[in-house]
């Protein structure tokens, strides 16, 4: 990875998930994400959902399949000549305690203030080992 790739996903506000499920169904989802330089760290947060944090289908699709794939991108609605993106091929799992929980946390509210009032440090945050990286566009 290079360190223009590197500064144009830690300055990404929010990315796009792609997990797959034991049956080679995927799933795409928005995150919000913290980097590190070599992992990426999605909390499962306090916004609202239908289903327990621990349950939902990308914390399963992980368990069953750990390969997943992230995009990053700038998106201009008028001057396509800026688009870029960064297409991020890793292995994620579920943290939930340890020095990793604890990093990603701190990462997390640093970057986004909103986790500062949330209990992140109860909750699971998915960590993303980055194998790949792909580049198009200016970054």
């Amino acid at each position: 990875m290079t360190r223009r790739e590197a500064t144009f996903i830690r300055q990404a506000r929010v990315g796009h998930l792609a997990t797959v499920d034991q049956h080679g169904q995927p799933l795409n989802v928005p995150f919000c994400f913290a980097f590190d330089g070599q992992c990426l760290y999605s909390p499962i947060d306090e916004k609202p959902k239908t289903t327990a944090p621990r349950e939902l289908k990308r914390i399963r699709n992980i368990r069953a399949n750990p390969r997943v794939s992230v995009v990053v991108h700038h998106y201009d609605d008028e001057d396509w000549s800026r688009l870029a993106h960064v297409i991020i091929q890793g292995e994620a799992c579920i943290v939930t305690e340890g020095e990793a929980h604890r990093k990603a946390v701190r990462l997390l509210r640093r970057k986004y203030p909103q986790y500062r009032a949330m209990a992140l440090d109860e909750r699971p945050v998915i960590r993303i080992r980055v194998a790949r990286c792909i580049r198009w566009g200016e970054l």
